[in-house]
């Protein structure tokens, strides 16, 4: 809601690890244009009993049976992405969108791995080409952080620019976003942690994505490293959805072996959690299953042929579809976990959501099996008879076989985690956006038990 801030209720924990007191309904949350939305389904069931008018004399339990029948079998929900151009050389059509929106001076967010690949002089020549003047920003951490975000912010008043393109992977395309909104609305990015807390929309965006796992060039989320309390902050709302994403593959053919395995980790574990999530609809369940199986099919030769084109094509044709569908049925836990981890440790976001990831799964597929057995199918693990125990084991187990295979291997306590630790995490965990919409509710305990699983 813009000019405005939603609230979300606490979750209280009650018996059996249950929202207590008068969350003890059933929630369903949608993402509505950024904004988390709560239904109270039973209370929309009473207020929709109590509207309904007195039924006359007679009529018939068939008539009434009917009326019930005909209630919508889809919750509402709104789907959201911005105008996207797929396909090698897809970035070549920067200049015709920067004239689009009258770019006078554009602003470049990227970062100096980007800057030596030699996509950041790309963008510069192709701006340079339709007569429109640049400036780079480069000043962005592998966890983009706050200070970054108003040095950004800073430079991009002083520079009277008035279109931002962004040429990188997840981190340097969210400081892209979050210097947008610091520069529309005026207060430190601190301020807008959270759900819908965005007044302003920023000046136009353009993202050219150049690792196929983020997705940060299509979806209404923007991460951003606290630096003094050393967790990550998710900033969800519509106004930091990019205005134009250029996903061109050729751009993610310069990365590295270990980077392409813990982006590739990420745009699964985005399909995994947006499958499972109780914001799930439909239309990102399209998105979301054939991610897992483009991933699932094409990272490992994506991670031993770096070169080879049509693995890299359908890992950011997976990554895109995983963008779509998380953007909008939003995430769960392994990103709750995953935002405090890589927070506290400045570890890839990749990698810390392979290291969570099987031991999520494992917590998570007893509450929602029927999900999580679509989600092994679409890994290609046979499943037919599987009870809840051992598909839960076969899932989980495929997960760990797999981030081993594409070269992330041992667990947190080898990156310097310590279960003295562990109570820190947790407590930044439980309060990511992202856990909202876990399939399963987990409280402070449950997450201080992941973390330990993970270790």
């Amino acid at each position: 809601m813009q000019g405005g801030r939603s609230t979300l209720p606490c979750r209280i924990d009650g018996p059996g690890g249950q929202p207590s007191g008068c969350l003890n309904e059933t929630v369903s949350y949608f993402l509505d244009f950024g904004r988390l939305i709560v239904i109270l389904n039973s209370r929309v069931r009473e207020t929709q009993k109590s509207s309904r008018p007195e039924e006359a004399p007679g009529v018939s339990a068939g008539l009434r049976g009917a009326k019930e029948e005909a209630m919508p079998l889809y919750e509402l929900r709104k789907f959201v992405v911005p105008e996207f151009i797929f396909g090698v050389g897809a970035r070549w059509r920067l200049g015709y969108y920067a004239r689009t929106m009258m770019a006078r001076r554009v602003f470049i967010v990227s970062d100096p791995g980007v800057i030596a690949a030699g996509w950041t002089q790309q963008v510069r020549d192709a701006l340079a080409e339709v007569g429109i003047a640049s400036t780079v920003f480069s000043d962005v951490s592998p966890n983009s952080k706050d200070d970054e975000v108003m040095a950004g912010a800073a430079m991009y008043a002083a520079e009277r620019c008035d279109v931002i393109v962004a040429v990188g992977g997840g981190s340097v395309i969210d400081c892209a976003k979050a210097i947008a909104i610091v520069h529309a609305n005026n207060c430190h990015v601190r301020a807008f942690e959270g759900v819908d807390r965005v007044e302003k929309p920023g000046p136009p965006l353009i993202c050219i994505p150049t690792t196929a796992g983020a997705s940060a060039d299509i979806s209404q989320f923007c991460i951003v490293l606290n630096s003094a309390e050393r967790y990550k902050m998710a900033i969800i709302s519509k106004t930091v959805i990019p205005d134009v994403a250029l996903v061109d593959p050729e751009t993610t053919v310069t990365m590295d072996s270990y980077l392409t395995a813990c982006t590739g980790i990420d745009a699964l574990t985005h399909a995994i959690e947006a499958f499972a999530s109780t914001a799930s609809s439909p239309i990102a369940d399209v998105h979301a299953l054939a991610a897992i199986r483009l991933i699932w099919a094409n990272l490992g030769q994506a991670v031993r042929e770096p070169h080879l084109m049509p693995a890299r094509e359908n890992m950011a044709l997976g990554s895109l579809q995983a963008g779509i569908a998380f953007s909008n049925a939003s995430l769960g836990a392994v990103h709750a976990l995953a935002h405090s981890l890589g927070g506290f440790l400045d570890l890839p976001h990749g990698e810390c959501n392979a290291l969570l990831l099987e031991h999520v799964v494992r917590f998570n597929a007893p509450t929602a099996p029927e999900r999580y057995r679509q989600i092994g199918e679409a890994m290609e693990l046979d499943l037919r008879g599987a009870s809840s125990q051992i598909l839960t084991e076969q899932v989980s187990q495929a997960l760990s076989t797999f981030r081993n295979r594409v070269g992330i291997v041992g667990g947190l306590a080898a990156r310097g985690v310590s279960a003295a630790v562990i109570p820190d995490l947790a407590a930044h965990a439980v309060k990511d956006a992202c856990i909202v919409t876990n399939p399963k509710y987990a409280n402070l305990d449950d997450v201080k038990a992941i973390y330990g699983e993970a270790l």
